[in-house]
């Protein structure tokens, strides 16, 4: 079955650096968008960060100049490089996998998470 298994969470002083994994199996890795999104108490979930299957990358303007995603195909991984870590990036982060179907239709599937939290 599908899975996407997120890793690398904790508490981070402000300033200091993260790296998040996501191990993905059950479904051809490859050929989906992966995106980290984040949600933190009392707030919606946001998309964070994304990379196409041609590894074209997008930021939300929030997180641009300090956070990287990356993709290894070879390991059916997405990472999450965050740097510069501020109090506002604490949140619960999400891995998702995206793919759009010629139909019109979706395949969508969601990580479970991982705890960040920036404090001092």
């Amino acid at each position: 079955q599908v899975q996407l298994v997120e890793s690398g969470g904790g508490l981070v002083q402000p300033g200091g650096s993260l790296r998040l994994s996501c191990v993905a199996s059950g479904f051809t890795f490859s050929t989906y968008v992966m995106n980290w999104y984040r949600q933190a108490p009392g707030k919606e979930r946001e998309l964070v960060a994304a990379i196409t299957i041609g590894r074209s990358t997008n930021y939300a303007d929030s997180v641009k100049g300090r956070f990287v995603i990356s993709r290894d195909n070879s390991k059916n991984t997405v990472y999450l490089q965050m740097n510069s870590l501020k109090p506002e990036d604490t949140a619960v982060y999400y891995c998702n996998a995206l793919r759009a179907r010629i139909d019109g239709t979706r395949d969508n599937y969601w990580g479970q998470g991982t705890q960040v939290t920036v404090s001092s």
